[in-house]
């Protein structure tokens, strides 16, 4: 009996130590496994993002949403309806050429060659990517290199950063500035670039510059003499020139919109990069273009027929249906391209007066459908906030949903470290919204202080 027991004992001690060693090995190798499927280097600090925070905030419907940049106005009926139109013919359910739609790439020649002064080559001057987002994408990959550096302008649309680090380069940031004085009524006209202090920014490794006018969020319309400093700086360093230009056609009297492209030497160093949702107001078609020589925009096809392949059919026949209808009305009043501008300078125009009678000082934008909004004379304590490390435009805003039951967005999302300070006490908001929308905001916003 007492053998059997010594067996029996030393069968239960080769299984405690069996099990032992398989929780350590499968420890060890968990550990292994969580080690290595971590993130990539390249998306290291970039999961942050303000959209994500924001809009699931304000997503209660009790809540006015003049944050995210949508239009909750319809876009022009014939797009709807050639949208209709397209899918129900049955080869435009299936993919078509992955650069863009023959009929798109030929509507949007026929346009820009219109605005540019130049004939642009429909399949080899132009690219169709999957929004703006897709056109700055093809840009950074195809063009960016690692180690190279990349000019900045703050404030920026928020992915021109994540992106140029997402390619190995290194973002140089150098902020619009407010020019000094007091004036009663400050328009976006009132930021201007510092001649030196961008001249200081080009080196041997700057590979590009990306601009974008109009500007969001201040609405900033970049004037010619503005733009040919730029470019000759370009030209000087032979440097690359990214430019977003969405809200092109959102522009306001008194103020032109000069496409950098345009002008001497700068056609063969310059991607431009629109979209359909900015045009005809239908964000969530998610079309954009990039358009350039040949000899770069290539580079940019090589990045989408690797990546995204080729855009929905239907939606792309539908836009090219669209720009067709406007082509011969260009210049004209009945021009979509010109008569959504006319009809949001009203809504400017009332949304900068109300918020004037709510103590805040708007900043007249010259273009697109942002207005910034300076909260500083409301001296709004903010204290008892726990956020420590927010910047004073999310706690803001953050109080502001919550409190008054209005979103806007914060300013600094806009900018880096170094220039929140300047920009901290401004928030941004959407104005192409119906009028119903913007009168629950009117609503908030003289009832300010009698909450």
């Amino acid at each position: 009996m007492s053998i059997v027991r010594q067996v029996l004992n030393c069968s239960k001690f080769a299984c405690r130590s069996v099990n032992v060693n398989y929780r350590r090995r499968f420890c060890t190798s968990q550990h292994i496994m969580m080690s290595r499927h971590t993130h990539s280097k390249r998306i290291e600090g970039l999961d942050k993002n303000v959209w994500v925070a924001f809009t699931s905030v304000a997503a209660d419907p009790s809540i006015v949403n003049l944050g995210q940049g949508y239009p909750d106005i319809p876009p022009p009926s014939y797009v709807k309806q050639a949208l209709a139109e397209a899918a129900s013919v049955d080869k435009m359910n299936q993919y078509t050429r992955g650069f863009g739609h023959p009929s798109l790439v030929k509507a949007l020649s026929q346009v820009y060659g219109k605005v540019c002064g130049r004939q642009i080559d429909p399949f080899k001057e132009i690219l169709v990517t999957v929004g703006g987002y897709g056109s700055l994408f093809s840009t950074m990959q195809g063009l960016i290199e690692v180690g190279d550096e990349v000019i900045i302008i703050e404030p920026f649309f928020d992915c021109y950063v994540p992106m140029v680090r997402m390619a190995g380069a290194k973002p140089v940031l150098i902020p619009l500035r407010l020019k000094s004085g007091r004036k009663k009524t400050i328009s976006s006209a009132d930021w201007f670039l510092d001649p030196d202090e961008l001249s200081s920014k080009f080196n041997s490794k700057t590979k590009a510059i990306i601009i974008n006018t109009p500007n969001n969020p201040i609405g900033k319309v970049f004037t010619r003499d503005e733009l040919q400093m730029i470019a000759d700086l370009c030209i000087k360093h032979d440097t690359l020139c990214f430019s977003d230009e969405v809200y092109e056609w959102l522009i306001y009297k008194g103020h032109e919109h000069i496409k950098i492209a345009t002008l001497p030497g700068m056609w063969d160093r310059t991607i431009t990069i629109s979209s359909a949702g900015k045009t005809f107001s239908v964000t969530g078609w998610k079309l954009g273009w990039s358009i350039g020589p040949e000899h770069l925009i290539k580079h940019l096809q090589t990045v989408m027929q690797n990546t995204l392949y080729t855009c929905p059919t239907p939606l792309q026949e539908a836009v090219a249906q669209g720009l067709v209808h406007n082509l011969d009305l260009m210049g004209q009043p009945e021009c979509y391209f010109s008569s959504l501008a006319e009809e949001l300078e009203g809504k400017r125009d009332r949304m900068a007066a109300i918020l004037n009678e709510a103590g805040m000082t708007p900043v007249i934008p010259e273009g697109g459908y942002f207005m910034l909004v300076d909260v500083t004379p409301l001296n709004q304590d903010l204290s008892h906030m726990v956020d420590d490390d927010d910047a004073y435009d999310y706690k803001f805003v953050k109080w502001m949903i919550k409190e008054k039951k209005l979103a806007a967005i914060p300013v600094t999302a806009f900018v880096g470290d170094e220039s929140k300070k300047q920009f901290e006490k401004y928030i941004r908001l959407c104005f192409i919204k119906q009028d119903s929308t913007l009168d629950a905001a009117g609503a908030i916003l003289k009832n300010w202080n009698k909450n």
